[in-house]
């Protein structure tokens, strides 16, 4: 069976690549790719499956691990306001699905009132896995529409526990008695209560001990232990395994440690979630679909039409706008893959015959399938026919506040203290993530800290690296640093991206890896020592400073020639930083205070150009020749590295002088051409 098995998944994941492939050149989703893969592997077509069973239960799992990733991801704000919706709104979709589609099975089709309450149950619910998965491919979960989906997903994977205890009452092969539905539910509550406050007070102990261990592996075997050993607990209390692994996620959310352990569990998820689309395009009997294709083309879209109409009232009815009803009621239009498990019960109690049931896994099939364009749709039909701008207002008022145009500071030792000290102080927003577990919970609560490795994307995801303005890497691993570079730089091409390194050698890689700006400690060390020898021997600092600004010219000559051996676009661009702007304050001291921009000669002299200046804060873009410096200016200079490392003690002025007398030194002083 072990060898079946094996020869199965590798004919899947073979035929699997060139599909998706095909669909990628069509410009169709993979998740289309993937259930295409399905029908062509299933028994009415190549039929190379055999064990669907096994194939079955490692679909299952992805779907657990897929709702696991959701439920990591949502805050406790957004977790609490959820509330309303999953009740209010998941109760509703569900009731007026049940009550109108049995209405019209019974009218319609003369079918019993049971068979019309499995109908109305079987169209009520819907694919978690689809629509969840192609809202994170589109960041689309933190919108109204995203988050009002979720809810209702939710409370529909909650029921799935007592429709499936109702299939043989309505078949009349079981009764229950009220003592026996009291027992169900102090059982439940008994074991969930449990379960949550072991979250509450003894989760956060045991993820401190295994993050200690700095063991990927047993972070990894955790993690998975959690999420599945949960997802089995509410599978023998007879509901969902993702609603179990939903539940675990959303214990291990509140952990500082969530980043780390979605970004190992990540690839598992993928993966699973692959077999699971092809397990449910397998179902399709193709003869079946042909033999009657206009009756169940119809009858797909007659499901689209009426199920999305049907979810309307469970979102106005909470205030939400038109056009935030119509995008959630058509991303949940379709059938849901825990309706399979309720099918098959339904045909084994006698409700269903098997015409019926084909019919059933065809449609089925075929909304999944169209759901990716049909969520493609929704913004371009709901703008039709709900309004563009209330929309706008209630998402701007409902997302959560992504962060924007923010500090990344990588590594919270003594140098990511100091900058997160000069952020906060000069009211830069910024965000911290650190490694090293210790430090995490030190500072939680202080500083908006978290844990996680930065060279993982889902990790810069969360920290919205694509919308922040700078990343400074601040560790000594230079082989996370390298990474961190280029996963940073291929995320958000406008980021500025500042690396320290140990080594000069290092530098040119890092710059051509994707780096603005690399300070190599080496190299600044080197300074720091020949600044205080020469201070105990009493050099005047203006020298001192010469020398410094000197060696830093050098050092950035020297690192252009060593990057000008690659001769690509990509080197070329990555020399451009070299050339940037930098904002200077004019102290007391600067020989620049009361002599115009002409006479400074900045651009002539030293080779940088004045293109804004501030003063009280009011900012002045390209001041003319007789503007005149005052103290307390900010400059902003463009020019080259070099240039503007050189510049600084212009600014500055020389502390053994007077303001006066350092003035009044400028027009003749040739010592200024060597700073």
């Amino acid at each position: 069976m072990e060898e079946s098995l094996l020869n199965d998944i590798v004919i899947i994941f073979l035929l699997s690549i060139f599909v998706t492939i095909v669909c990628n050149k069509l410009k169709l989703p993979a998740t289309v790719g993937f259930l295409l893969t399905g029908v062509l592997c299933g028994p009415s077509m190549l039929g190379v499956v055999n064990d669907h069973k096994t194939l079955d239960t490692i679909a299952d799992v992805g779907v657990a691990m897929l709702l696991f990733t959701i439920g990591m991801e949502l805050s406790g704000e957004a977790l609490n306001r959820l509330k309303r919706p999953v009740f209010l709104g998941g109760s509703l979709q569900i009731g007026l699905t049940i009550l109108a589609v049995a209405g019209l099975f019974m009218v319609g089709y003369q079918l019993s009132w049971q068979q019309g309450i499995l109908c109305g149950c079987l169209a009520a619910l819907s694919s978690s896995a689809i629509v969840l998965r192609i809202m994170q491919e589109r960041g689309l979960t933190s919108t109204p529409a995203g988050r009002l989906s979720l809810a209702i997903l939710v409370f529909q994977d909650i029921m799935v526990a007592p429709m499936l205890l109702v299939v043989p009452m309505l078949s009349g092969t079981i009764t229950l008695s009220l003592n026996d539905v009291a027992y169900f539910i102090a059982r439940d509550a008994l074991v969930l209560g449990g379960v949550l406050l072991f979250a509450r007070f003894g989760l956060d102990r045991l993820m401190n001990a295994i993050m200690r261990t700095r063991t990927r592996e047993i972070l990894m075997l955790s993690t998975l232990g959690m999420c599945l050993g949960m997802a089995l607990l509410t599978k023998m209390l007879g509901l969902s395994l993702s609603l179990g692994a939903f539940l675990a996620g959303l214990m291990l959310a509140r952990s500082q440690y969530s980043m780390s352990v979605i970004s190992g569990i990540l690839p598992y998820r993928d993966v699973l979630m692959s077999i699971f689309f092809i397990s449910v395009g397998m179902l399709l009997n193709v003869q079946h679909l042909f033999q009657n294709f206009g009756v169940i083309l119809a009858g797909t879209f007659l499901f689209i039409l009426i199920k999305a109409l049907l979810s309307l009232p469970a979102v106005l009815v909470q205030g939400y706008p038109l056009r935030t009803a119509i995008m959630t009621s058509l991303s949940l239009a379709q059938v849901g893959e825990f309706a399979f498990v309720l099918a098959a019960s339904g045909l084994a109690a006698g409700l269903f015959d098997m015409l019926a049931y084909q019919n059933f896994l065809a449609v089925s099939v075929l909304t999944m399938m169209l759901t990716p364009a049909l969520m493609a749709l929704a913004p371009q039909i709901a703008a039709r026919f709900g309004g563009k701008q209330q929309e706008r207002l209630q998402e701007t008022t409902e997302a959560e506040t992504p962060l924007s145009d923010h500090l990344i500071i990588v590594g919270f030792g003594i140098s990511g203290k100091h900058l997160a000290r000069v952020a906060r102080e000069s009211g830069i927003t910024y965000t911290i993530l650190e490694m090293n577990p210790e430090t995490v919970n030190r500072y939680r609560g202080k500083e908006p800290i978290m844990h996680g490795d930065a060279s993982q994307p889902v990790i810069l995801e969360h920290l919205s690296a694509d919308k922040a303005r700078v990343l400074a890497i601040i560790i000594s691993d230079p082989t996370a640093v390298r990474s961190i570079v280029i996963e940073a730089r291929r995320m958000n091409p406008n980021l500025h991206i500042i690396a320290r390194t140990r080594f000069v050698t290092e530098v040119a890689t890092l710059r051509r890896l994707g780096a603005d700006e690399v300070i190599a400690e080496e190299f600044e060390t080197s300074i720091e020592v020949f600044t205080r020898v020469l201070s105990r021997y009493l050099v005047p600092r203006q020298d001192i400073d010469a020398f410094a600004a000197r060696i830093r010219q050098e050092n950035y000559r020297m690192i252009r020639r060593m990057s000008a051996s690659v001769a690509s676009l990509d080197a070329t661009v990555s020399r451009l930083p070299d050339m940037g702007v930098q904002a200077m304050r004019v102290t007391p001291a600067s020989p620049l205070c009361g002599i115009s921009l002409a006479k400074s000669e900045l651009r002539h002299k030293y080779g940088v150009t004045l293109i804004a200046i501030s003063r009280d804060e009011v900012t002045q873009a390209s001041p003319d020749a007789t503007f005149i410096f005052q103290e307390g200016d900010i400059a902003y200079l463009f020019g080259s590295t070099d240039k503007l490392l050189a510049i600084a003690p212009l600014f500055s002025g020389p502390p053994s002088t007077s303001a006066k007398e350092a003035r009044l030194s400028v027009p003749n002083a040739d010592t200024k051409k060597t700073v």
